[in-house]
């Protein structure tokens, strides 16, 4: 399947990718765009389109909720360890830092990303690591001892 979303990803957009990846559709392609085109790409490339205008996943939804969180109430209602992640990710992206403190970390490092990759599929390979290790840290926090 393809996916569209605005390009120079970072926070939500970057651990969406992460999660499609992952737990959705691990063949996913994805499509890295102006903002402005992300309907449009999503309507002609008949993709899913994430974190922008006219997107099927928007940047926030009526609920409050940004795509991250939509997807993973969507596909991985019963994952703690995710829907934990998917607050950390509220709060980093729409900023909500009473929501989770520790999201200031997290947006200044995602902040970073479009500076040390040369473009947002390297961004996408260089960030799953983070993810990758930040989803195991959540699920063995989880685990019983």
């Amino acid at each position: 399947m393809k996916w569209v979303t605005r390009k120079r990803i970072q926070v939500n957009r970057a651990a969406t990718a992460w999660l499609v990846r992952r737990f959705i559709d691990p063949r996913a392609e994805f499509l890295f765009v102006d903002p402005d085109q992300v309907a449009n790409v999503q309507a002609a490339e008949g993709a899913l389109g994430f974190d922008a205008p006219g997107a099927r996943y928007p940047h926030e939804d009526g609920q409050g909720r940004c795509s991250f969180e939509i997807l993973v109430d969507e596909h991985c209602p019963d994952d703690a360890a995710l829907k934990e992640l998917a607050r950390i990710i509220h709060g980093a992206d729409l900023k909500d830092l009473g929501a989770a403190p520790e999201c200031p970390g997290l947006l200044t490092i995602s902040r970073g990303f479009p500076l040390v990759a040369r473009d947002d599929r390297e961004t996408m390979e260089k960030t799953a690591f983070l993810y990758d290790a930040l989803y195991a840290s959540l699920k063995q926090r989880r685990a019983p001892p």
